[in-house]
């Protein structure tokens, strides 16, 4: 049996039939309990429910919640026409849900005030311990706890990131334990000592094999490697404990371990095949993914919305386009490669790493608020069909294309990353030419597929420890190898899940104020009599604007069309509205901290709130 086709009928049913109040839900009976939990399947059937909420992929039809492309759109990666999106400004009057249906915040990308999986984890173990374990082998019986327990450490690291202090719950508890169901906030170390201690137990008891698409102790590794970086560099960044810190970027380093090692998984396929396959099965990178099958109404709509003419409305500005190297493995601004100072998208195509062809439309494209256009995660033939029907696979939400939920890359990123920064501030072994060769080297030799050879595009050199590029736009506070390994994770995660939450636990926030670059303002450099002359029209006279070289701003004025050539101006391009550090954590809700007033208890607000 497979989830990656039938995970999300199967959990439809059974959260329907668990959405309730969490206060208010009654305890299951014994009667129930001892007709259902009798053996391995029918708790396999219990933890298929978490699939679809944890391993989302694409989710389904429009939904968007935890989506690349879509539900990731909040970042300093990209710009939209107008105003940009704002932080947070107040505290809203309710935040919270006691429901298992999604409920996320995407400009937090992370959950709402919501402890119904909490909860949904805690009933697992609890029956697992008081009704399952006599009846199967103390190997089953451990590798099923820890199913729980990772499902439960990731609910808790995605509410840490997004709350900061949350309230821990181990246990199932009873409607009439007041104390417990309105304690007040735990600290985040204590959280996540606790979730360190789940995860030290999953690598522990978790089979290394489950089946085809079933969570594994490798997957788990995989997502261990993720959330410990997070609070590790979070720990460390924001000055909070440098133990903790410390110990949570070594457990990042061995789940990373235990992936890379187990040489199960390699970079021997292209960049490209990653987002736009219609079968994700046996690819070689993929560690875990989400399959859609249009015959069992399974499909989703990201792939429409990289297809060279639906608008998503936030687009690569030309700060993104400048972070990317230079395929010599230098930035633009030493690169030896010919025409690598030169922001054309054909010439970037041309000469910077190979993933900004594979995800970007090499010419102007009228659809994006940069007028360069993503489709990374559509497929080649996909932007053949711009300016005519296109087929269900690539049109609407009826896409087909599989998700992957987990890939290599990612572990690998982590794994150097935590390297580093142990390295550098807590007493770590230092980073070697060898950590770099299985980690952003290996990702740098994936093979090219046939297109991009054929447009010229060449791998990237590698990374070597003794020539780090020289970044003349480097943080001042973060020492170049870092700086590199961030470059690398934006470069191979542009419009995924992961660039937000990397500014957040870097302490980064700041490149989300646009007015500190103003290249946040503008795509890349338009000659736009020649590549996209219907801009020039009476409607856009006063509208259609281009930067020169030297800062001049051209506006188009219906005679002036032959100095229409410079970087694109974002049409009415306007920051956000200004915030301050508080927007690292989300508050909660009013109505929230009423209901513990209103029971004789305190919820305190989130800090600076």
């Amino acid at each position: 049996m497979k989830y990656l086709k039938l995970y999300s009928i199967l959990a439809c049913t059974i959260l329907l039939s668990c959405n309730k109040a969490v206060l208010d839900r009654p305890p299951l009976t014994s009667y129930v309990d001892d007709q259902y939990w009798r053996n391995e399947d029918d708790v396999r059937m219990y933890a298929n429910a978490f699939y679809p909420n944890y391993f989302v992929g694409y989710n389904t039809g429009f939904t968007t919640d935890y989506t690349p492309v879509r539900g990731y759109t909040f970042n300093d990666d990209l710009t939209g026409k107008n105003v940009q999106a704002n932080f947070e400004a107040s505290i809203p009057s309710s935040r919270g849900s006691s429901s298992e249906s999604a409920a996320w915040m995407s400009t937090y990308a992370g959950p709402t005030w919501n402890f119904a999986w909490v909860r949904k984890a805690n009933v697992m173990i609890n029956r697992l311990d008081n009704v399952v374990k006599p009846k199967i082998s103390d190997a089953a019986y451990k590798h099923w706890v820890a199913v729980a327990k990772f499902f439960r450490g990731f609910e808790y690291s995605r509410l840490v990131s997004v709350f900061g202090d949350v309230p821990y719950y181990d246990k199932v508890l009873e409607n009439t334990d007041l104390d417990s169901l309105y304690k007040d906030r735990d600290n985040r170390g204590v959280v996540m000592d606790k979730v360190y201690d789940d995860f030290k137990y999953v690598l522990a008891n978790m089979r290394e094999s489950d089946g085809n698409q079933f969570l594994n102790k490798y997957i788990a590794a995989g997502f261990i490697s993720r959330f410990m970086l997070f609070e590790g560099t979070y720990q460390h960044y924001h000055g909070l404990d440098a133990a903790r810190a410390k110990k949570y970027l070594e457990l990042a380093v061995e789940a990373g371990d235990l992936v890379i090692n187990s040489n199960n998984w390699n970079f021997s396929r292209d960049f490209k095949s990653l987002f736009s396959s219609e079968s994700l099965a046996g690819h070689p990178e993929v560690m875990l993914y989400r399959a859609y099958d249009a015959a069992l109404t399974i499909t989703h709509s990201i792939g429409s919305y990289q297809n060279g003419t639906e608008v998503v409305g936030a687009d690569a500005n030309l700060v993104l386009i400048k972070s990317f190297l230079a395929n010599d493995g230098q930035t633009w601004q030493n690169s030896t490669v010919a025409d690598a100072n030169s922001f054309s998208i054909a010439d970037l195509v041309k000469t910077r790493d190979p993933r900004f062809e594979a995800s970007f439309i090499d010419k102007v494209n009228a659809a994006s608020a940069t007028l360069l256009y993503g489709y990374k995660f559509a497929s080649r033939e996909a932007i053949t069909y711009i300016g005519k029907a296109y087929p269900s696979a690539w049109g609407s939400n009826t896409n087909t294309s599989d998700a992957p939920v987990l890939r290599l890359a990612e572990v690998v990123l982590n794994w150097i990353e935590a390297k580093a920064v142990l390295a550098q501030y807590h007493g770590g072994p230092a980073v070697t030419q060898g950590d770099l060769n299985k980690s952003i080297n290996a990702i740098r030799n994936r093979p090219l597929d046939a297109t991009a050879i054929a447009k010229g595009v060449k791998k990237t050199a590698p990374m070597q420890l003794a020539a780090l590029p020289v970044d003349p736009q480097r943080d001042a506070d973060v020492p170049a190898l870092i700086w590199e390994i961030r470059r690398e994770r934006r470069m191979e995660f542009v419009f995924e899940h992961t660039r937000l939450l990397d500014l957040k636990r870097w302490k980064k926030l700041s490149y989300m104020d646009f007015s500190t670059n103003a290249d946040y303002s503008l795509g890349p450099w338009v000659n736009i009599p020649a590549e996209i002359p219907t801009y020039l029209t009476t409607a856009n006279i006063n509208r259609v604007r281009v930067k020169k070289l030297d800062g001049t701003i051209v506006t188009y004025n219906g005679t002036n069309a032959a100095q229409m050539v410079g970087f694109w101006v974002v049409e009415n391009f306007q920051n956000r509205a200004a915030f301050s550090d508080r927007v690292y954590l989300s508050p909660v809700g009013q109505s929230q901290i009423i209901q513990y007033e209103e029971k004789g208890y305190k919820l305190t607000q989130t800090k600076l709130w």
